[in-house]
């Protein structure tokens, strides 16, 4: 509760600390580039990566109860092929969609998964979904919601394809230190006692701030 706090307080005073926002600089540095940057755009998408809240979120509950590492590595592998197939075909095709619908849909991933964890399709519904499939499609979403953002900056046509590679190499690099940071923690917390005993809480937590950022989303769309 007292995270979910925190981050409506964080959301409610930085009106453009949406998931996938771009800072002011980073967008003037976008709109004014011109030719092919391999370094520039790499730094910007592991930055994005590392500062997608949404992204993290959801990972964290993707690798929650996964202790193999040939598991961990063939979800995040999922959930990037999503993230890339929808992030350049989005920008190079110019397919919009509304900025506040995909990211409300990006804080339902969060919610999905989190139920998930919980046990909740099993017992509401009495089958489960299948997890990997479901890492893909939202990974889809999840590249949509940063290509919608981009679009909105009308980048250069001049060395598009290959800034869009670099950045999405940067997101996977930022998407590797980041997750190498949550498992550490992760890792360590499962050696304790605690970690069966608040493992469903932690999931209600994770809930809660996955309804927190629909209602931000959601909100904004109505007041827009």
């Amino acid at each position: 509760m007292g995270l979910a706090m925190i981050l409506a307080t964080i959301l409610g005073l930085s009106p453009e600390a949406i998931a996938h926002g771009v800072t002011s600089g980073d967008k003037g540095y976008i709109q004014e580039s011109t030719g092919v940057l391999p370094i520039p755009f790499i730094y910007l998408g592991a930055k994005h990566m590392m500062t997608g809240y949404d992204h993290l979120l959801f990972l964290f509950g993707v690798i929650f109860y996964l202790y193999r590492r040939e598991d961990v590595a063939k979800y995040v592998t999922l959930f990037a092929v999503g993230h890339v197939i929808t992030l350049l075909s989005g920008v190079l095709f110019k397919i919009g969609i509304n900025a506040y619908i995909i990211d409300t849909i990006i804080g339902f991933s969060i919610v999905y998964k989190a139920l998930d964890n919980m046990g909740a399709f099993q017992r509401w519904f009495g089958f489960q979904p299948n997890p990997k499939v479901a890492t893909l499609v939202f990974g889809l979403f999840h590249g949509f919601g940063l290509a919608t953002k981009i679009l909105e900056y009308d980048l250069p046509s001049d060395g598009l394809l290959f800034n869009l590679i670099f950045f999405n190499i940067g997101v996977e690099v930022g998407q590797l230190l980041a997750l190498g940071v949550i498992l550490i923690a992760i890792s360590y917390w499962r050696k304790s006692k605690s970690f069966l005993r608040h493992a469903y809480n932690a999931n209600v937590l994770l809930m809660m701030l996955g309804f927190l950022l629909m209602g931000y989303q959601m909100t904004g769309y109505f007041a827009s």
